[in-house]
């Protein structure tokens, strides 16, 4: 049974994200959409597997923009919705969740934003609460898994009182923190709703923006006067000079440095779990027991500011500091707040580290994993660059395929956004005579990358697009995509092909190829640069092959023998290519001899193709 699933009182350790799905049934959630980005992925993995046995719509959506406005449309039917992605997919889910701000909801709608501080997976740190004040939606973050749970149950009730969605802010500790979470009873989910035309509100025409501006605004009014009566705030009375206010994770990493202080030194604790908007009244009442306030957040100074507002109109005589003694970049940890409380406060707060027993951990580069198809997708255009002195430009995206940026192959030029490696390509392309080789992976093609290629063919770019077709949206987990075969269910799904968007999208240079086949990708790639060249025109290649991963344990479910290769070392010259230029992590030098490990060895055999003495070959079977 899946770990959300459970009676109500059943006591389970989930992760925080597991701790959401569970909190969304237990509110009665009908319909859940996301996109796959770490740290979000979970959220709906979790759905998706109890979908079935609890009646619930989940799906995978093509990207978050998609995968909000079903979730409105779901809303606008009097059904509870749930959409779920990381923080950068919030930018490309802004436009309608712009608009949703203006217009409110029917049924209830939350929307997570998995937030990444540290940036562990991620292209940048930003703080997604600011996208909450932008719209005029709620904010509401969780401390643990627990509170993750209830918080998700609580703010779909919340979406439906005030006629507004709820974003829910996690970040990536919160995330991927196990906890453990009690279970209340989960509620039947509605099947159908029903949609009423509401021309005054769903049709944002001027005429009916200007009006349900100001409605978003008196919602968001009110949530601020109702905060305590919604259980959104905790006030701990301390000392009557210093005040703390945080919330999110932060609150676990100020609760332990202040248990490390006398209580009669503590300080006054205030703990949002609304941080937009504040809670005016529990505020104001701050303001009347302190006489300075620290606030402790991660990244951007979003309650400071606020209260910084508040203080001001309220007259409150009082500092209120926070990043000036807590870091604004990367993620907050027990460490960074203890010491910044410590000077905040001026006390000598006491600290108990780990020992560090210098241990001399292996070393655990980024790579491609063995049999991957992008490694010989990579070998092969570098391969041709060389021969024909390409001084090419790489324009590189987001997924598995951007570790092309470390050597050997040094592909990766630039990586900026989901599709923003066809884009800023054209603009290179257009302002150099350089020749521009973009990679984009399939699920990013779909997800970013269509408009992008049609406009290489309206404006006739002269560049190559190498689609690294996997079949999957590996990076984040082998979730589905269009071009898969199946959905989030595991329900048969039509498969699109990429081969039949791109000649639709009117390129006239489309070819498939092998992606283990070094000699079939160079010739192709070879073509391709004529074809540009003469033609002025986008060219597009299709490197395919399963996921290494997915497809080596597809076979071990089906019994295949897997049949790994080895070095025959009375030809091996000790060339280094397979080794150095190649850089499978299955092939490795060991007291100067070239040698394959043959638990990591696949046998996907491009090793041997490129092999120029023909030194690596099937392990063979002595049976």
């Amino acid at each position: 049974m899946s770990r959300v699933l459970g009676s109500p009182g059943e006591e389970k350790l989930l992760l925080g994200n597991e701790a959401v799905a569970r909190g969304a049934l237990e509110a009665g959630v009908c319909v859940a959409t996301a996109y796959p980005g770490t740290p979000s992925t979970e959220i709906i993995e979790a759905l998706a597997a109890v979908a079935k046995r609890t009646g619930i719509y989940v799906e995978w959506s093509v990207n978050e923009k998609v995968a909000l406005e079903i979730a409105i449309g779901a809303s606008m039917s009097g059904l509870r919705a749930l959409c779920c992605m990381k923080h950068v997919g919030l930018n490309v889910a802004s436009d309608p969740f712009m608009s949703l701000g203006y217009t409110g909801v029917k049924g209830g709608l939350v929307i997570v934003s998995a937030d990444d501080p540290n940036a562990h997976s991620s292209q940048n740190e930003q703080d997604n609460r600011i996208y909450g004040m932008h719209s005029y939606i709620p904010v509401i973050e969780p401390t643990n898994p627990n509170e993750a749970k209830e918080l998700t149950r609580k703010a779909f009730d919340i979406s439906e009182r005030y006629e507004t969605a709820v974003l829910l802010r996690l970040t990536t500790r919160v995330s991927h923190t196990r906890g453990k979470v009690t279970f209340r009873e989960l509620r039947k989910p509605m099947h159908k709703g029903k949609f009423n035309r509401d021309l005054s509100r769903w049709v944002l025409l001027p005429i009916n923006a200007r009006k349900l501006h100001s409605d978003a605004l008196n919602r968001i009014n009110q949530i601020a006067k109702d905060a305590e009566e919604l259980g959104l705030v905790e006030l701990f009375p301390g000392n009557d000079e210093v005040g703390i206010v945080t919330g999110g994770i932060a609150y676990l990493y100020v609760s332990e440095a202040l248990n490390r202080i006398k209580p009669e030194k503590r300080p006054t604790l205030l703990k949002l779990s609304l941080t937009y908007p504040l809670p005016e009244k529990v505020v104001e009442q701050l303001f009347t027991m302190v006489k300075r306030i620290i606030v402790v957040e991660e990244l951007e100074p979003f309650i400071e500011m606020q209260l910084r507002s508040l203080a001001y109109e309220k007259g409150f005589k009082g500092t209120i500091e926070g990043k000036k003694y807590i870091p604004r970049i990367l993620e907050l940890d027990a460490h960074k707040v203890l010491k910044g409380l410590s000077k905040a406060l001026s006390l000598d707060i006491s600290e108990k580290r780990h020992v560090d027993l210098k241990l001399k951990l292996p070393q655990r580069p980024p790579t491609l994993c063995p049999g991957c198809g992008h490694r010989s997708t990579y070998y092969a255009v570098k391969m041709v660059s060389k021969k024909l002195k390409l001084n090419a430009v790489y324009p590189n995206d987001i997924g598995c395929y951007t570790l092309g940026f470390f050597p050997p192959f040094n592909t990766a030029d630039l990586s900026y956004s989901m599709g923003s490696g066809l884009g800023i390509g054209m603009g290179i392309a257009k302002s150099t005579d350089q020749v521009v080789i973009s990679f984009i992976g399939d699920s990013t093609f779909f997800h970013a990358g269509i408009p992008a290629l049609i406009n290489a063919v309206y404006n006739k770019y002269r560049m190559i697009v190498i689609i690294m077709d996997n079949s999957l949206t590996a990076m984040t987990g082998h979730q589905p995509h269009p071009g898969t075969g199946f959905n989030a269910v595991k329900d048969k799904a039509p498969v699109i092909r990429i081969e039949d968007i791109a000649k639709a999208s009117g390129v006239e240079f489309v070819k498939v190829v092998d992606a283990y086949s070094v000699k079939e990708i160079m010739k192709v790639v070879e073509d391709a640069v004529s074809y540009i060249k003469e033609r002025s025109k986008p060219a597009v290649i299709i490197a395919r092959r399963p996921c290494a991963l997915w497809e080596y344990r597809e076979k071990l479910i089906r019994g295949e023998e897997i049949v790994p290769y080895q070095i025959d070392k009375e030809r091996c010259t000790n060339c280094g290519i397979c080794v150095d230029y190649f850089a499978c992590p299955a092939i490795v030098r060991k007291d100067d001899e070239v040698m394959i490990i043959e638990s990591l060895c696949v046998g996907c055999g491009v090793c041997a193709e490129i092999c120029p003495v023909k030194a690596i070959v099937k392990v063979k079977n002595n049976d």
